[in-house]
């Protein structure tokens, strides 16, 4: 489906949500393996291999819990995920159960979703582990290579990093928790996001209240400007690179979530 041709929050199908998880986590485990569990994670300042495996493993079982309406102790998961014999073992065996649970969860299942302008439940968590699973697994990626990576060296597509980007900006940075905020005295501020990857772009309205972030039609104006191909973008967003210069990332850092 086209980027702009969509109809949902996602551009993308259940299925390739869930092929994306799928080969996020064989990369995630690829990277893990390569760089020692043991090895610090750049993007994570006091985070190892383990950790971040813990970390991902758990949201896994989390999602797969919210699924089955079930609840989940998740220091005590995480905790049994870094101590396990295989670690990456068991970060597979989780995302193999999320998806089996995605898959056998009805269309119109209503359960607890957490992002703004967030598609159905079952697609929403498809989606967001599809997405999240990603960055962890770029993490692991940037682990092995001991910095930051290059877009080029990752194995994310263009539309996937479109729609990695847009559940970004319509879906976290808006939340009521969101630390992207300016202190007293602080004047205003747009950012426009654009991407020569699809014809519509962002923006974000930054004040000392929740951000309010718009889609466009177009590329939009700012009076900060973020703008890089699509995957480079998606990275640079999510603190994951740092090839995109721009002189919005000293406020957009205040955005730091994961």
């Amino acid at each position: 489906m086209a980027w702009e041709d969509r109809d949902v929050p996602t551009h993308l199908t259940f299925d390739e949500h869930l092929a994306g998880l799928h080969e996020a986590t064989l990369m995630m485990s690829r990277y893990s393996a390569t760089a020692g569990l043991d090895v610090d994670v750049p993007p994570c300042p006091e985070w190892t291999v383990r950790r971040l495996i813990g970390h991902q493993g758990m949201i896994h079982r989390w999602s797969r819990a919210n699924l089955r309406d079930e609840t989940l102790d998740q220091a005590a998961t995480e905790k049994a995920g870094r101590s396990s014999s295989d670690p990456i073992e068991w970060l597979r065996d989780g995302a193999v159960a999320l998806a089996s649970t995605l898959i056998e969860t009805p269309e119109d299942a209503e359960r607890m979703v957490f992002l703004h302008d967030a598609p159905p439940a079952r697609l929403f968590w498809a989606r967001r582990q599809h997405h999240e699973t990603t960055m962890h697994g770029v993490d692991a990626l940037a682990a092995s290579l001991g910095r930051l990576p290059r877009a080029e060296e990752t194995w994310i597509g263009v539309e996937a990093a479109l729609d990695g980007i847009d559940e970004l900006l319509m879906g976290f940075v808006p939340r009521s928790k969101s630390k992207l905020r300016l202190v007293p005295d602080e004047d205003p501020v747009t950012i426009a996001v654009r991407t020569p990857d699809a014809s519509q772009s962002w923006t974000v309205h930054v004040t000392e209240d929740a951000p309010v972030a718009v889609r466009h039609d177009g590329p939009a104006e700012g009076d900060l400007v973020i703008e890089a191909p699509a995957v480079a973008l998606h990275l640079a967003l999510w603190h994951r690179t740092e090839e995109v210069a721009s002189d919005a990332w000293p406020l957009w850092s205040r955005s730091a979530i994961g």
